[in-house]
């Protein structure tokens, strides 16, 4: 097998895991939408198990992304990022990069309140949100803040956290996610 090859099948499973992870699933919900075995997901994601279309059709259509983007085909020449909404527990999930490992950006949606009680979770990597529309209220550790349009936050995802509208109106938000960790570097130009 050539080196190219086994480097995009390598790809592979750090692409699902991010994907599971951004998305808060477990390995038993997964394995309930796609009827994948739990034991085939894991090896699967941590590389024990090499892809095959029979596995990766139904994870391209639980996650709502092209097959492509799952084993991170070559790009065909088109810069566009295609956004195609993935729709999970009422919130919208708008995918803005185009690789399911690294950097991932992504604009939610996330519906009004209607008196939701937080479920904080703990995943790897570090998030960044940033608030576009409404008003978002994040659930931090033993921190329960509110972010206006305009306001941003960064945190480790180790940190038990949950976030989604703060009032009787749709929250909209951009979200950069790393799953190993990568931060996001804000840097300004001082003024003349």
């Amino acid at each position: 097998m050539d080196d190219e090859l086994e480097a995009v099948l390598a790809g592979v499973g750090p692409r699902l895991r991010a994907l599971r992870t951004h998305r808060q699933m477990t390995l038993a919900e997964l394995s309930g939408e796609t009827g994948i075995s739990e034991s085939t997901l894991s090896r699967l994601e941590s590389g024990g198990r090499r892809p095959n279309l029979e596995l990766l059709l139904p994870l391209a259509r639980a996650y709502g992304v092209p097959l492509d983007e799952l084993v991170g085909a070559p790009q065909t020449g088109d810069p566009r990022v295609h956004l195609k909404p993935v729709h999970r527990s009422g919130r919208t999930f708008v995918p803005l990069t185009r690789r399911a490992g690294g950097l991932q950006a992504f604009k939610m949606i996330c519906p009004p309140s209607r008196d939701e009680q937080p479920d904080p979770r703990t995943h790897e990597g570090y998030e960044w949100l940033y608030v576009l529309e409404g008003r978002l209220r994040l659930v931090l550790g033993d921190r329960d803040l509110v972010l206006k349009p305009g306001e941003a936050a960064e945190f480790d995802t180790h940190v038990p956290h949950w976030f989604g509208s703060a009032d009787e109106r749709p929250v909209e938000l951009l979200s950069l996610f790393g799953t190993q960790g990568e931060r996001a570097h804000v840097r300004a130009r001082a003024g003349h």
